[in-house]
């Protein structure tokens, strides 16, 4: 679950900025938030808004690299660098990141120093009593050129710690050599439509991704079906087909199609999904990333959630974390958007705004650290008339 994340010198982000997920006590006590095992009030669902080139995707990118950097960068070749760009006025130094989450009834903080090259710091922290006490210290020593580990009961045999390479996290490799609590953490459901260029379009790989995906588990197959079937595009069903491939080198691989299955007057017409309208694969590629982690609880980072979609649709989609009924384990969903009559379906600590200055440098702040809004105004009402700023100056 997490608690906040900040990030410095990330891409249009110079400054550092924080975002928090915790909620004070005079947010409504409703289904939109949910109080955690050590009593935090945590939101369910966070909305990033702001202009075209603001800075939104870069900020929820943040991440959704610290996800892949925490859990798999120990799978990238040897020499490859780090898929970090600082901003462009501070291209010499490394950017910075931290999360707060709560696991296993603990609140945890992870820190990471790093630019392409190396990773100069990756903290561990772990909230026992009052303070944070460290789990593990990584430190780049530039005269011995290594790293100087400490750990306290992180559980790493201290040899294999020391030999972590320096474009990895120390929580991926560890997790390589089984050690128990990088499994935990490398375990935790992260979904996103973000890769390191931005977000991921809809093409034919990422149709058979999601595919493969349903087919695989027949639960989120049949609650995607049932929820397209509500959202009126025309389909009774989903079916997907399993065929082999073969690829030039000769090697063989199966791949899953998806068919839009139409009923009329009791008879069943077939199209390829990618036949259907834009809106459909949307919606069907979007459920692929959603499903899982309402399912099994983790967090969803969803660039541009409403694109290809109506604004309508919006509503039973942010439902579905509402509910307790489809979220039974507090999954949370941080989401850039265009369409601002979400301002309408959220309170104004779920808001965060993004705005770029004249120095193209990036700024965020939640809508409810602006002095002077009331729990009682019409937020998109304000927002559109100017009065928060981070709104497109045409």
């Amino acid at each position: 679950m997490l608690k906040s994340f900040a990030v410095r010198n990330f891409q249009s982000f110079h400054e550092q900025v924080q975002i928090s997920l915790e909620l004070n006590k005079h947010t409504p006590d409703d289904n939109r938030a949910f109080q955690t095992s050590s009593g935090s009030k945590l939101t369910k669902a966070l909305a990033v808004i702001g202009p075209n080139a603001s800075g939104k995707t870069t900020l929820i990118k943040s991440l959704a690299f610290l996800d892949w950097f925490i859990r798999q960068s120990f799978q990238s070749k040897v020499d490859a660098l780090i898929p970090l760009n600082s901003h462009f006025s501070a291209s010499n130094e490394a950017s910075e990141f931290e999360i707060e989450f709560e696991m296993d009834g603990k609140d945890w903080r992870y820190r990471l120093i790093a630019s392409e090259k190396r990773v100069y710091s990756e903290h561990l922290y772990c909230k026992l009593t009052r303070a944070y006490s460290y789990v593990f210290t990584r430190e780049w020593n530039p005269c011995a050129k290594n790293y100087e580990i400490k750990q306290n009961q992180f559980g790493f045999l201290q040899k294999e710690a020391e030999r972590v390479r320096e474009n990895a996290s120390l929580l991926s490799t560890a997790a390589q050599y089984q050690v128990p609590l990088a499994l935990t953490i490398c375990s935790m459901q992260v979904f996103t439509n973000l890769h390191v260029m931005g977000r991921h379009h809809i093409d034919d790989w990422q149709i058979f991704g999601a595919s493969a995906l349903y087919s695989k588990n027949d639960h989120l197959r049949l609650a995607m079906t049932k929820l397209l079937r509500g959202w009126d595009l025309g389909l009774s069903d989903i079916r997907i087909e399993r065929q082999t491939v073969t690829h030039p080198n000769g090697e063989k691989e199966d791949i899953y199609i998806p068919f839009g299955i139409h009923k009329v007057d009791s008879i069943e017409h077939s199209i390829m999904l990618k036949q259907e309208s834009s809106g459909t694969q949307a919606a069907y590629l979007l459920l692929s990333r959603l499903l899982p982690v309402l399912t099994y609880g983790g967090i969803a980072v969803i660039d541009e959630l409403e694109a290809g979609l109506h604004p309508h649709i919006l509503v039973p989609i942010l439902d579905l974390f509402f509910s307790p009924e489809t979220n039974p384990h507090n999954a949370q969903i941080i989401f850039t958007c265009h369409s601002i009559e979400v301002l309408s379906l959220l309170h104004k600590a779920q808001v965060v705004l993004v705005e770029k200055d004249g120095n193209c440098q990036s700024n965020a702040w939640r809508l409810d650290e602006v002095k002077g809004i009331r729990a009682d105004d019409n937020l998109y009402a304000k927002y559109m008339g100017g009065s928060y700023g981070a709104i497109p100056q045409i």
